[in-house]
């Protein structure tokens, strides 16, 4: 394996334990509402006690990440994860629970940031769509990881340690994150920035640049114009569009109800009737419409666009989310849940799921890319926080409501990505810089 692709892939692991440690909640929600005798606000807290730990983790990324590297703070992260999967394991109460999740939020956030970053200062621009779409690739084979482990933990019938075992062995994948960290490089464009230009010669070199000085020319020519005009301020009038590009991109992606419904899977398949064990087994299936489909949607990202992309996955995913919402309403065709549940995870994960770690990673200029990173990401996580501590209340009243109104929201989104955004497939980094910032000069 090529020193690029080894990078990207250690970048993009990343994503997996963001996409294991999500998503590994799901199994554990009944077991947790047991053990701790939780009300459903209680529960709510619980599941998105993580995501307001995103919050802190995107937020305080994107500085970090700016001062030592991307590579040197993943390494960060990824302490928080082992220290968050040990923690909620052995967790004595339900306070020393919402601790340990809150510290791997931290880590889920920061990850959310440096990752797609860190791609993306290390990827040619034919390539960048595909390689950044690794770390998508990865939340989603996470997300199935832990599913599946949750769905084998199961059938060994742990008894009470079973949740237990569940949230610990997440422990795993984030020290094979972390040895793999210590074998791969900094970004050349992050070496640039702080003007140490002979190791970013090196790096481009070894990653197999047919012209590295004209590469390391090109970066601090980027990097001088954005200085002299705005230092490494990103509230400018000169960043509006890329702001309002990377706030709305993470909010929908969450009014999509996407991460609503996958960490509420298994309850959503109980209150339609399915058992413990079934439905385990509906998740797993989902999970792995989810990584086929988003394999689909990172191959196409580069040819059909990002922008094409998110509109048809507005329609589908729309369509997908009325049909559930009917289904609860009328309390009728039950066994079509599972189908359309799949549907809406095919559509989600071919659009949204697919570009928005790319998207985000794109329109920012280099010295504002992590903090614009984590405006995005911030939003992103805001809005998921929002959304899991209300859906439960919401879902006790109504099955039916937050289907109907994330099927709204799609409509919105539609209609915003139609007017407002551009198309960034295919261009130079610095190339967006120009095109996104240049104009609001």
């Amino acid at each position: 394996m090529t020193l690029l692709g080894k990078s990207a892939l250690t970048g993009a692991l990343g994503g997996l334990l963001f996409g294991f440690d999500t998503a590994v909640i799901a199994g554990a929600t009944h077991a947790l509402s047991q053990q701790y005798g939780l009300t459903d606000l209680q529960l709510g807290i619980t599941v998105s006690i993580a995501l307001w730990g995103t919050v802190a983790g995107s937020l305080g990324s994107g500085v970090l990440g700016q001062k030592i590297g991307s590579r040197a703070a993943l390494r960060i992260m990824g302490v928080l994860y082992v220290i968050s999967a040990i923690g909620c394991a052995f967790a004595p109460s339900w306070i020393f629970f919402l601790v340990f999740r809150f510290i791997g939020g931290i880590g889920i956030g920061g990850s959310s940031v440096l990752g797609p970053v860190y791609i993306a200062e290390l990827a040619p621009a034919k390539w960048r769509g595909r390689l950044v779409g690794l770390f998508q690739i990865n939340i989603v084979i996470g997300i199935l990881l832990a599913y599946l482990s949750n769905a084998i933990i199961v059938h060994f019938a742990f008894g009470a340690i079973e949740w237990r075992v569940e949230l610990g062995v997440a422990a795993l994948p984030a020290i094979f994150f972390l040895v793999l960290l210590l074998s791969v490089p900094q970004s050349s464009r992050w070496l640039v920035s702080q003007n140490r230009i002979d190791e970013a010669l090196l790096i481009l070199q070894r990653m197999g640049s047919p012209d590295s000085q004209a590469e390391v020319d090109a970066m601090r020519l980027a990097l001088v114009e954005e200085e002299g005009s705005a230092k490494s301020t990103l509230f400018t009038k000169r960043h509006s569009l890329p702001i309002f590009l990377a706030i709305t991109i993470g909010m929908f992606n969450q009014l999509s109800g996407i991460n609503a419904i996958l960490y509420y899977l298994n309850d959503i398949f109980r209150s339609a009737g399915f058992g413990q064990m079934s439905s385990n087994v509906q998740a797993v299936a989902i999970g792995a419409a989810n990584l086929l489909a988003t394999m689909l949607g990172i191959s196409l990202i580069d040819k059909l666009g990002r922008k094409t992309l998110l509109l048809i996955g507005a329609v589908g995913c729309g369509l997908c989310l009325a049909g559930v919402a009917i289904l609860f309403k009328t309390e009728t065709h039950q066994a079509l849940l599972l189908p359309l549940l799949v549907g809406f995870i095919i559509f989600f994960a071919v659009s949204q799921g697919a570009v928005i770690w790319v998207y985000l990673s794109e329109v920012f200029p280099t010295n504002v890319r992590s903090k614009g990173q984590a405006l995005g990401s911030s939003s992103h996580w805001i809005m998921n926080g929002l959304i899991t501590l209300a859906f439960p209340v919401v879902a006790r009243y109504s099955r039916a409501m937050p289907f109907w109104f994330f099927a709204g929201m799609m409509v919105v989104q539609f209609v915003t990505v139609l007017v407002a955004y551009p198309e960034t497939k295919g261009e130079s980094l610095e190339m967006l810089q120009h095109r996104l910032s240049g104009a609001h000069r």
